[in-house]
């Protein structure tokens, strides 16, 4: 039997011509035209044109003709269309250098175009609240990353909640976030949780605010609310956010401990659901709240719970020793992460700690409402602008705790 005879092999393909070179250039000088020399109509008919040339033409070719159009003011949609859209050497010619792309080039270049093209526009000087948002929605991290790099971008709120969010499982995240000035309290509050320890202190350093300006533009008002009974659920939870005073003195009445610092000697041989629920109560914290500081790994909000109160730093160490963790290295000395603790402790005013605590226990508490616990449940992230700050900070914070 006669073998069959090889393919032939395939022609290579022919070099460019030099009609088709100069007929490109020629096609991208008259689209550079100014105004003065050629209308929008035959502008616009000399655009379609080269897209047409442009979709069949080699790369250099095309890289050739985006450098001719970065520069211009005004850039035919059709041509940035395709070459925005074109591989990504070619298209960042375009998206570094064109000053005239509008938002909506950039952002339909991220909805349809590659990562590399998003990471890109990420980069790109100046742009705006809009195409961050585009550009934060795949959740990609080098993406996300280029973004928080870039200190002419600007983010919106929504951006900053879907990065903090997402800084959950991305931690290179957390010191560029930490650097951004459109981070605020609600975000950073929420991102302390699964922060490292200089993350922490960051946060506890930049974020833990003082009330008193509230504290004294609302001073009267506490009267009032008492001479209405605090019948105004609204007023009255704005109210306990301010307050100077932490501890629930009411609680004391129906408590089986004198004091809190009982309550904290109590919990010292082991701490029970029982005690830690009157820790919380006497402390003026909802149980979802106390249960949320306590069982925290790194162990700074204990540090935050107790300078909040007025404990002193013995009951910081008699609760630390009650979840039995280790209080000493073999040699005597404290352990690295009751000596983090401590510091904390110390570097944290007492006005400043009350603004965390009760943040977290406005956000982690009185935020959980039945809508609220189903989205976290469901992890329904086109549901979040329903949601208050302190209900989205709820949902970034518990997300994980609710089996999300």
């Amino acid at each position: 039997m006669t073998e069959p005879a090889p393919a032939p092999e395939s022609a290579p393909a022919a070099p460019p011509s030099r009609a088709r070179k100069t007929l490109l250039k020629r096609l991208a000088d008259v689209v550079c035209l100014p105004a003065s020399r050629v209308n929008a109509f035959e502008r616009a008919m000399t655009a379609d044109l080269l897209v047409e040339m442009l979709r069949e033409a080699e790369a250099g070719e095309r890289a050739k003709v985006a450098g001719r159009l970065a520069p211009l003011t005004e850039v035919p949609n059709s041509l940035t269309r395709l070459l925005l859209r074109d591989e990504p050497d070619i298209a960042r010619i375009l998206i570094d250098d064109c000053g005239s792309l509008t938002d909506a080039d950039l952002v339909a270049c991220a909805r349809e175009a590659s990562t590399e093209h998003r990471r890109m526009i990420a980069a790109r000087r100046g742009i705006s609240e809009v195409v961050s948002e585009v550009l934060v929605e795949p959740l990609e991290p080098e993406v996300l990353e280029a973004l928080l790099k870039n200190t002419q971008a600007r983010l919106s709120q929504p951006a900053m909640e879907a990065l903090v969010g997402a800084s959950r499982h991305a931690a290179d995240l957390i010191p560029h976030l930490l650097r951004r000035p459109e981070l605020r309290p609600s975000g950073a509050y929420v991102m302390f949780w699964w922060c490292d320890a200089d993350g922490r202190r960051t946060i506890l350093s930049r974020f833990a605010v003082s009330r008193e300006v509230l504290q004294e533009a609302v001073d009267d008002v506490f009267a009032l609310g008492a001479e209405e009974n605090w019948s105004d659920p609204l007023a009255r939870k704005a109210l306990q956010f301010i307050e100077r005073r932490q501890r629930n003195r009411a609680a004391i009445e129906k408590s089986p401990y004198d004091s809190l610092e009982a309550a904290v000697a109590a919990a010292e041989e082991g701490i029970t659901r029982e005690i830690a629920q009157e820790i919380g109560y006497l402390s003026g914290l909802k149980p979802a709240t106390c249960a949320k500081l306590l069982a925290d790994r790194g162990g700074e909000p204990l540090a935050v719970l107790c300078k909040a109160t007025g404990l002193p730093k013995s009951a910081l160490k008699s609760l630390w020793r009650s979840m039995k963790r280790p209080e000493t290295e073999a040699d005597g000395s404290v352990t690295p992460a009751l000596e983090r603790v401590l510091i904390t402790y110390e570097m944290i005013a007492t006005d400043r700690a009350q603004t965390v605590l009760r943040y977290w226990n406005w956000a982690l508490s009185s935020a959980l409402t039945p809508a609220l616990v189903k989205a976290i449940r469901e992890g329904d992230e086109d549901a979040v602008d329903e949601y208050s700050v302190p209900q989205r900070a709820a949902m970034l914070a518990l997300a994980e705790d609710f089996g999300r």
